[in-house]
């Protein structure tokens, strides 16, 4: 049936609460339930816990899936640094990635973002000095924006009642941003598109382009790495590592290979959760991490879901991109290969993000419109210590689920000749980009492996591979039903789906859902 995380544990006949899946809003979410004295069980479905934060292991080689960089790590008084320090009583260390975090690469020409807002500004300035008015008054926007999320992201976890009070007052000021797209702020500041191609380059962090993206999750983002990116010392597994005790220590546990069936709802009410071998578990309250649509789609009954008009609901949001990923093993250390810190975002050199994506989605042979380039075993200062003359890289790009639709019933590892040519197909296009920025590597590849959307949809259980959850258009800040809080009585929700996409969202969803589940206003205990 189901094991432990590290052994296998005596399972109780019930618990305060269950979390189903392991993702770092599950993980966030559990640790802080446990911190408040619950014994909490944390059901994985696959061999290993973490969700976008584990990394999986092939020929000597070690790669993180999903943990890239970091923001706000360096600097002691952000709320996230506290966060991951109270759920994981301070264990998690991170390493600085430098003074510049980003590379922008637009056909031959290189922008770096640098850490810290003045040096940011004065970069920017340097590279655009008729634009320095529009370079300041983008940075305000972006302060502005984001001081008027913390009000909005609590009104998704105070009581009806609160909301009905005071809902309104929290959450105006700020989708004065978030109903506008990115583009439309920065078109206002600007005429010179090259810059707001520059200053719309990190995306990919949210996956959509900024003729779509709200303009609030743009600004989320752009601030989160302001003060520069960090990355977790001894790679990104030690995430659950350090949390995994936390859990345990209030009598909670993980468990890995634990796939769930179903909630069990009675009178309205969740109670536990049915496991695929018949088995039943127990809990005062129910959590689930598996993202908005798995949740309504697959956990729990179309009866219910019909009840409450949820599909109503689900239908006023899209899913995110989906994506491939290519994990590359090189022989040398990060060192003797040059292998830089800062990560790559490389994009065509004509045509502004939009029409690039929309060019490469009418006609998959059109360039990427997006290439991005991370280096975590220069990122990692123990990384040497574990794996002594290798190196690694990760490259993410977009790539339609649809692309892949001839191999979605075959089982994973096990698709067949033309869907690993299919793949080999990408992996060759996306070596060339490596080549031509680290023309030094050539030569020095050892392994490599893509994952495509059908990967993703394995190991998510997002149905068409999304990386992001929900996209994060306008419109997906406006639904009211993105909140911990469900029409089932003791049934919750956590991760990104009820804050924004990545770690950051992921990991405060997590306060969120505790705040609901309690009442309990946990932030003044961070």
């Amino acid at each position: 049936m189901v094991q432990s995380y590290k052994k296998t544990p005596k399972l109780q006949t019930s618990y305060d609460t269950i979390v189903i899946g392991s993702g770092i809003g599950g993980l966030s979410t559990a640790a802080i339930l446990a911190k408040q004295g619950q014994k909490v069980l944390v059901l994985e479905k696959h061999y290993t816990p973490g969700g976008f934060t584990h990394v999986f292991k092939r020929k000597g080689f070690e790669w993180d899936v999903g943990i890239h960089y970091i923001g706000e790590m360096q600097r002691e008084t952000s709320i996230l640094k506290k966060l991951f320090d109270y759920i994981t009583d301070g264990k998690l260390k991170w390493a600085d990635m430098g003074e510049v975090y980003d590379r922008i690469v637009i056909g031959d020409t290189q922008y770096d973002f640098k850490k810290g807002v003045g040096n940011f500004k004065k970069q920017m300035i340097t590279y655009f000095p008729e634009e320095e008015q529009a370079i300041k008054s983008y940075v305000d926007l972006v302060f502005k924006a984001v001081k008027t999320s913390k009000n909005y992201y609590i009104s998704k976890a105070i009581s009806p009642i609160w909301n009905i009070m005071f809902g309104k007052i929290l959450r105006n000021p700020f989708f004065k941003f978030s109903d506008l797209t990115t583009y439309e702020v920065l078109s206002k500041l600007t005429t010179n598109e090259t810059l707001i191609k520059v200053l719309t380059a990190q995306y990919g962090d949210y996956g959509l382009p900024p003729k779509k993206s709200s303009f609030s999750m743009h600004a989320s983002v752009v601030r989160h790495y302001f003060d520069g990116g960090s990355f977790p010392i001894g790679g990104s597994s030690q995430i659950v590592k350090t949390i995994d005790p936390i859990i345990t220590e209030a009598g909670g546990t993980i468990l890995v290979s634990a796939d769930v069936q179903n909630v069990i709802i009675k009178n309205n009410t969740a109670v536990g959760v049915r496991m695929m071998d018949g088995s039943q578990l127990y809990a005062k309250y129910i959590v689930s991490n598996a993202g908005i649509m798995t949740t309504y789609d697959k956990l729990i009954s179309k009866k219910v879901v019909e009840r409450h008009h949820i599909k109503k609901q689900i239908l006023k949001v899209n899913r995110s991109v989906s994506h491939a990923s290519m994990y590359i093993g090189l022989n040398g250390n990060p060192d003797e290969l040059g292998i830089p810190k800062t990560n790559y975002w490389i994009y065509p050199e004509k045509g502004d993000h939009d029409s690039c994506v929309q060019k490469y989605l009418d006609d998959l042979s059109q360039p990427f419109p997006l290439v991005y380039m991370s280096f975590p075993s220069s990122k990692d200062p123990d990384w040497s210590n574990r794996y002594p003359g290798k190196s690694t890289i990760d490259i993410i790009t977009l790539i339609p689920y649809e692309t892949f639709d001839a191999w979605k019933d075959k089982p994973w590892k096990k698709r067949g000749v033309d869907y690993e040519a299919k793949k080999e197909e990408i992996a060759q296009r996306l070596l060339k980009e490596v080549y031509k920025q680290l023309p030094q590597v050539e030569g020095k590849i050892n392994c490599y492996e893509l994952s495509s959307p059908l990967t993703t949809e394995h190991f998510t259980n997002y149905e068409k591979g999304e990386i992001y959850g929900l996209d994060h258009s306008p419109s997906r800040f406006r639904q009211t039903f993105l909140k911990p809080r469900t029409p089932i009585k003791n049934f919750y929700l956590t991760g990104q789906d009820i804050v924004t996409a990545g770690v950051g969202g992921a990991l405060f969803s997590g306060v969120l859902t505790t705040m609901a589940i309690t009442g309990k206003n946990v932030i003044n205990n961070i």
